[in-house]
C-alpha cells in the first residue's frame, strides 16, 4: 500500500514547510533545564498561534475538527527540518475526551492547548512501572473531596507543571484494574513536594513527586469513581503513537545525514554500510506500520494496542540510529559533536523504557493483538 498526501493534505504540508521555513528557531533549545522549558513553552505558543496545534481536537474546544493525518504531517515537517517538536498534550486531552465533563473540557482544555497551563503525567510509582495497574497511591473520598496520599516517579516536567493527570487507587477491597480513578490535580496545592532526577545526560527532565494529604475537588476527576483503569489504556495508546511526534521524518534526517558520512568518508568500521542498510529496512517497516496505525486513527477507530507494535519498531531505529552515529564518531574527522551524539545514543537506550518497557509492548502484543494465552 502506498501513503501519499492527497491534494489538501499536500497543500497543508506545503504551507507548514513555508511557514517553517521562515519561523524555525535559529538557536537550537538550551542545555539549561529552566531556560530550555522556557524555550519549549514559547514555541508552542508560537505553533499555537500560527495555527499549527489542535487540529484534530474538537472545534468547541479549541481545535479545528480535522483528521489527525494533519497532526502528523506537522510533526513530519517538524522533525524533517529539525525543528524542536511539538509538546505532547494530544494524550492528555484524550482523557478529558474519553470521560470528562464538559464543564472539564471548557475549563482544562483551551488553557492547554494555548499553552496557558503546563500538564505533567503522574502514573508511575516506584512499585509500579511496568505493571501500572499495581500503583499504591491513594485517594481517599471525604465529602466533596479526596485526599491525595502516596508518591509518583519518572514524572516528565513536573517541576514546571501548573497540572498533572494523576492516577490514584479510590477502592483498595476492589482487583487492581476496577480501584483505580483519574484526577486533575493542582501542582500548586499543599502537600505537593516535587525532587527533580538527574539524568544521565546531565538534565532533569524526569521528578519524583510526593503527595502528602492533597485535597483535590470532586469536580476533578475524570470520569466515573473507580473507571480509571480504561481510560489510562486509553492515554497510554495515544501516548505511544509515535506519528504524533514526528519520530519518522526525524529518522530520516538522520539516516540520511549518515549515509552522506559513510558514502563519503574512507577509514570507516568495516560493517558501517551493512549497518545502513539493515537501520533502512528497519526504518521502513517502522514508517509503514505508523501510516497504517494513522490511517486507522484516521477511519474513526481509536488508537489501540497495534501502537505498541509502532513503539517497538520505534525503539528498534532510534537505537541502532544511535549505536551507528556513536560508532562513526570515534572515527576522526567525523560528525564530532561528541555531547550531542552520546546525547542521542542514551536518549536512545532510554526509548525502550518510557511509555512502557519492550518487554510490557510485547506482552501487549501478544495478548491483545496476537490473542495468545497468557503465560502461567
Amino acid at each position: 500500500m502506498k501513503y501519499v498526501d492527497s491534494h489538501e493534505e499536500a497543500e497543508f504540508r506545503a504551507r507548514v514547510r513555508e511557514w517553517l521555513h521562515d519561523n524555525i528557531p535559529a538557536a537550537p533549545p538550551p542545555d539549561h533545564d529552566e531556560r530550555g522549558n522556557h524555550y519549549t513553552r514559547d514555541w508552542h505558543r508560537e505553533l499555537y498561534e500560527a495555527g499549527w496545534l489542535g487540529l484534530s481536537w474538537p472545534i468547541e474546544h479549541g481545535g479545528q475538527g480535522l483528521s489527525p493525518i494533519y497532526d502528523a504531517i506537522v510533526n513530519e515537517e517538524l522533525g524533517a527540518c529539525g525543528a524542536p517538536s511539538v509538546r505532547a498534550i494530544n494524550h492528555l486531552a484524550r482523557a478529558f475526551w474519553t470521560a470528562g465533563t464538559e464543564e472539564q473540557m471548557k475549563r482544562f482544555l483551551p488553557a492547554m492547548l494555548r499553552g496557558d497551563d503546563q500538564w505533567c503525567q503522574g502514573f508511575s510509582e516506584p512499585g509500579a512501572g511496568s505493571d501500572l495497574a499495581s500503583l499504591k497511591m491513594s485517594a481517599t473520598r471525604d465529602g466533596e473531596l479526596y485526599v491525595l496520599n502516596g508518591e509518583k516517579i519518572w514524572t516528565s516536567r513536573a517541576q514546571w507543571a501548573d497540572w498533572c493527570l494523576v492516577l490514584a487507587r479510590s477502592d483498595p477491597q476492589l482487583p487492581k484494574r476496577e480501584g483505580i480513578s483519574c484526577f486533575a490535580v493542582d501542582m500548586n496545592a499543599p502537600g505537593i513536594t516535587v525532587r527533580p532526577l538527574k539524568q544521565i545526560w546531565g538534565t532533569s527532565e524526569f521528578n519524583e513527586v510526593f503527595f502528602d494529604d492533597v485535597k483535590v475537588s470532586i469536580d476533578c476527576r475524570i470520569g466515573d469513581e473507580g473507571a480509571g483503569w480504561p481510560l489510562a489504556t486509553s492515554v497510554l495508546s495515544s501516548e505511544r503513537s509515535a506519528a504524533d511526534v514526528g519520530f519518522v521524518a526525524s529518522f530520516r534526517r538522520v539516516f540520511d545525514e549518515l549515509d552522506t558520512l559513510v558514502t563519503r568518508e574512507r577509514n570507516l568500521p568495516a560493517n558501517a554500510e551493512l549497518q545502513l542498510e539493515t537501520i533502512y529496512t528497519a526504518y521502513e517497516a517502522c514508517r509503514l506500520h505508523i501510516y497504517s496505525t494513522l490511517s486507522r486513527r484516521a477511519g474513526g477507530q481509536p488508537s489501540g494496542a497495534e501502537t505498541s507494535v509502532d513503539k517497538l519498531l520505534m525503539n528498534r531505529v532510534i537505537q541502532m540510529l544511535g549505536a551507528l552515529e556513536l560508532d562513526l564518531d570515534f572515527v576522526p574527522g567525523l560528525i564530532g559533536q561528541r555531547d550531542e551524539t552520546t546525547y542521542r545514543y542514551l536518549y536512545g537506550r532510554a526509548a525502550s523504557i518510557y511509555g512502557g518497557t519492550e518487554q510490557v509492548q510485547r506482552n501487549i502484543i501478544a495478548q491483545r493483538v496476537l490473542e495468545m494465552p497468557r503465560g502461567r
